[in-house]
């Protein structure tokens, strides 16, 4: 009696890149690890020349990048955004959602996160809030460099676990 196995795709990690301020931090630990990375941006955006670095260009549409994501992620994969509707359409799909200030996006967190952005837009709009997000500061890129290390071995253990599980 023969078992048929079906080879699990590797892990990815995307990248909602437009605005992301840890794209280098990204490039030097998913190399580490060996973890094809897509960049995901409205248009063309520089990446270095790597065979695990793809440079995707969504187009400029209203949320092509986000589209374009949340199409191909799945669990087990990253995905490094600050957008917290991208966020959630990701972590409902499985996918690890960390923010680039070392955040992670969670299926117990993300409600509440989506609660706060839909607040802040209205009070914004009022113009009770004038102000935005507090600056990006040296211990958010050290958080961030932590969470991702940790995603990426947790993925690659659960990864690991299911592939030997088809094989028993």
């Amino acid at each position: 009696m023969t078992t048929e196995t079906t080879e699990l795709a590797p892990i990815r990690i995307y990248v909602d890149a437009d605005a992301c301020p840890v794209k280098d931090e990204i490039y030097r630990v998913a190399l580490r690890h060996g973890v094809p990375v897509s960049v995901v941006a409205g248009n063309f955006i520089r990446v270095p020349q790597d065979p695990l670095i793809e440079r995707i260009a969504a187009g400029s549409g209203m949320d092509a990048a986000d589209d374009w994501i949340a199409e191909r992620a799945r669990t087990g994969d990253i995905v490094i955004t600050s957008d917290i509707p991208l966020a959630s359409r990701c972590v409902k799909l499985g996918a690890a959602v960390i923010a680039p200030n070392g955040k992670a996006f969670t299926e117990e967190s993300i409600g509440m996160a989506l609660a706060v952005r839909n607040l802040m837009t209205d009070l914004r709009s009022s113009g009770e809030v004038t102000g935005g997000p507090r600056g990006f500061t040296p211990r958010d890129r050290s958080a961030f460099l932590s969470a991702l290390d940790q995603a990426i071995r947790r993925s690659q253990r659960q990864r690991a676990d299911q592939q030997a599980q088809q094989q028993s």
